[in-house]
C-alpha cells in the first residue's frame, strides 16, 4: 500500500535522528545499501510487506542478511517499524530519506537520456550547462540509454522535462501532416 505522506515523515524522523546523533552519512548509506539489496531482491520486498510474515521474522531475516553491517541507528530504526506494523512502508520511506537528504545537502537529480552511448566529455557539458543554470546546486547526473529516441536527448530534472529528441519531433511533423492546416476544411 503507498502512503508516500507516512513515508516521508518516518523519513523525516531518521533524518532528524542522525542529525542529532551526528551520523548522517552513516545512516546514508544504510538506507542506500537497504534500498539497493531490497532493488536487486524483489522477494525481500515482499516478504516485507507481507501481512502474513510476522514481525518478529521479518526480524531475523534482515538480521540474518545485514548481520552488523547496519548501524545501531538504523537497526533500531528498523526494529520501531517493525514493532509499528509499518514495515510495508519501509521501502517508500528509503527513497523518500534519500531525496530528503538531497534536498537538505542542496543536491540536484538529473537524468540523461540518450538514444546511444554519451562520452565522459559529453556528460561534463551537460552537468556544467544544468550547473550554470542551477546556482547552489550540486548535480548528481545518471545517464540512460533509451534507442527508441532514434537521436538527440531527453534531460530529467525534478518536474521539469527537455525533450530535444528525434522520436519527439517525428512526432509532431505527424501531428501536423494529420492535422494538415493547408487544406481549408470545405463541406
Amino acid at each position: 500500500m503507498l502512503n508516500p505522506r507516512l513515508a516521508s515523515r518516518y523519513a523525516k524522523s531518521l533524518l532528524d535522528l542522525a542529525m542529532e546523533t551526528k551520523s548522517i552519512d552513516a545512516t546514508l548509506k544504510d538506507v542506500q545499501l537497504l534500498q539497493a539489496t531490497i532493488q536487486s531482491n524483489p522477494e525481500l520486498g515482499l516478504v516485507l510487506k507481507s501481512p502474513i510474515i510476522k514481525g518478529d521474522k521479518k526480524e531475523a531475516i534482515i538480521q540474518s542478511i545485514f548481520g552488523n553491517q547496519l548501524s545501531a541507528l538504523t537497526r533500531g530504526f528498523l526494529r520501531l517499524l517493525l514493532s509499528k506494523g509499518r514495515e510495508g512502508v519501509l521501502v517508500e520511506m528509503l527513497g523518500a530519506f534519500i531525496h530528503q537528504y538531497k534536498v537538505m545537502n542542496h543536491i540536484s537529480q538529473v537524468q540523461l537520456i540518450t538514444a546511444a552511448p554519451v562520452s565522459a566529455s559529453v556528460q561534463e557539458i551537460i552537468r556544467a550547462k544544468v550547473a550554470a543554470a542551477l546556482p547552489g546546486q550540486t548535480i548528481d547526473m545518471t545517464t540512460k540509454v533509451a534507442p527508441e529516441l532514434i537521436g538527440g536527448y531527453i534531460l530529467e530534472m525534478g518536474d521539469k522535462r527537455v525533450d530535444a529528441s528525434i522520436r519527439r519531433d517525428l512526432q509532431e511533423i505527424k501531428k501536423q501532416f494529420l492535422e494538415n492546416l493547408y487544406i481549408p476544411n470545405i463541406r
